[in-house]
């Protein structure tokens, strides 16, 4: 997919725009047209894509400090294309995540669940990543709601069905843990009967 540097489209946006207007007034509206319209076209560009692909390559490098700048380029969220204005949630929500600001990636993540993902594969990823804060909060249900919406998508990727069991594994070795804790609520810790032997003097 073609692609232009985001700092890139800036300058032509406003290199077209501003030579197109002083065309215009210099020489006429139909001299500067083909200025106007391709710097019409860049920002309209801007508005409904926004910065989301080149954040999210950033962020898949490991580079979270550049992904966050990048995607703080995106200014108005609200024009993103559907699709585009969702993974911008998304991706917010994992920097939030990985600033372990649990609070705010929930509020992100839950915005992009209210918009409609283009597969099954996002919306599970979603799931899995809300399921995720609810873990670090030790609240097994709430992870096994998330888990069981996650489970009945059509996932094909691999990687997210492994997450998915991943994810089941801990959920069963949590009710363990609860239900061995539940088991020694209120017990007293038992004592060794019977006096200590001291040691033979020499």
């Amino acid at each position: 997919m073609f692609k232009i540097n985001i700092y890139l489209r800036f300058g032509l946006i406003a290199f077209c725009l501003v030579v197109g207007i002083v065309l215009s007034i210099a020489y006429g509206f139909w001299y500067a047209f083909p200025l106007l319209l391709t710097g019409i076209l860049l920002l309209a560009g801007y508005f409904l894509l926004g910065t989301i692909m080149s954040a999210g390559e950033l962020l898949q490098m490991g580079d979270f400090a550049e992904a966050e700048k990048r995607l703080d380029l995106t200014k108005f969220p609200k024009l993103l294309y559907k699709t585009n204005r969702a993974f911008y949630y998304i991706l917010k929500g994992s920097l939030a995540m990985n600033r372990k600001d649990t609070a705010e990636a929930e509020e992100y993540l839950k915005e992009a669940q209210s918009i409609e993902l283009p597969s099954d594969n996002e919306r599970a990823m979603v799931e899995l990543q809300l399921a995720n804060i609810q873990a670090q909060r030790s609240n097994w249900n709430a992870v096994k709601h998330h888990i069981n919406k996650a489970k009945k998508m059509n996932v094909t990727e691999s990687q997210l069905k492994m997450q998915i069991k991943q994810f089941e594994q801990g959920i069963k070795q949590s009710g363990g843990i609860t239900a061995a804790r539940q088991m020694n609520k209120g017990r007293m810790p038992t004592q060794m009967s019977g006096k200590r032997r001291r040691p033979k003097m020499k």
